[in-house]
């Protein structure tokens, strides 16, 4: 059996504000870019990684959501426990810092954890928790 991750989905509040930092900040590519109904779409991915992607969603186009639902979504998103991606660097410090001083909003810098790794935390534009953990040499 042969099986990979393709794509991870991620909701936005904002396509200009997420396209912005996964592209701007991150350095992702974007390899889609799709409106419908006045929603938007964008899969991101590492350069040099075609195979891995990142779909930037509106949260409400799921069919069948109530207003309560959609209420709840948004604030778990605020908070920044609805979705979130985990990321690896080569360099921690180095890609922490980069990210602090392009903006990226800070939750926890660069730290030992008690289960093995090093790794950071930040929140994309729509809330999403964006953990970076240092890739074991």
């Amino acid at each position: 059996m042969d099986i990979s991750i393709h794509s991870s989905f991620l909701p936005h509040t904002d396509p200009d504000a997420s396209l912005a930092f996964y592209r701007d900040v991150l350095g992702f590519e974007v390899r889609n870019d799709v409106g419908y109904q006045g929603m938007r779409w964008i899969t991101v991915g590492p350069v040099g990684q075609p195979d891995t992607a990142i779909v930037l969603h509106p949260p409400g186009a799921t069919p069948g959501l109530t207003d309560d639902e959609r209420r709840t979504i948004a604030e778990m998103m605020a908070k920044g426990s609805y979705f979130g991606v985990n990321l690896a660097a080569t360099d921690l410090d180095e890609t922490f810092g980069t990210l602090a001083s392009a903006g990226a909003e800070v939750v926890q810098e660069p730290t030992d954890q008690p289960y093995g790794v090093r790794d950071c935390a930040l929140r994309d534009p729509a809330g999403n928790m964006v953990r970076i953990q240092e890739k074991k040499r």
